[in-house]
């Protein structure tokens, strides 16, 4: 049995991610990404374990459709296992990174105002 995966949407632009991004969750992550149109978006991964192929795809994909449409994608939370999988495949340059969920916010929030 693959273990659960869950997007709750914390605010506007904001997904929190919970369990492995794998082949299985591509799908629901995708429909949750089309469907969230903040000009940024910040996928919250401290819940996320680990990707697979798949999962990686999926974000690089995420990240090229809202590239096209002039919007931002930042990642929070991203924990060593999956920032190896980032580093390998050469894929952590294109994302924005943060440590935390409020260091984004924050960042952001301030980049508006300066």
């Amino acid at each position: 049995m693959a273990e659960s995966f869950q997007i709750d949407v914390l605010d506007r632009g904001v997904l929190s991610l919970r369990g492995p991004l794998t082949m299985e969750n591509v799908p629901p992550f995708l429909n949750a990404v089309r469907r969230e149109g903040a000009p940024t978006m910040i996928l919250d991964f401290t819940g996320v374990p680990y990707l697979d192929s798949s999962g990686l795809g999926s974000l690089v994909s995420a990240y090229t459709s809202c590239a096209k449409s002039g919007r931002r994608v930042a990642l929070t939370g991203v924990n060593k296992r999956v920032l190896k999988v980032f580093e390998i495949t050469k894929v952590e340059r294109i994302f924005l990174m943060f440590p935390t969920l409020s260091d984004a916010l924050e960042a952001f929030t301030n980049a508006g105002t300066a």
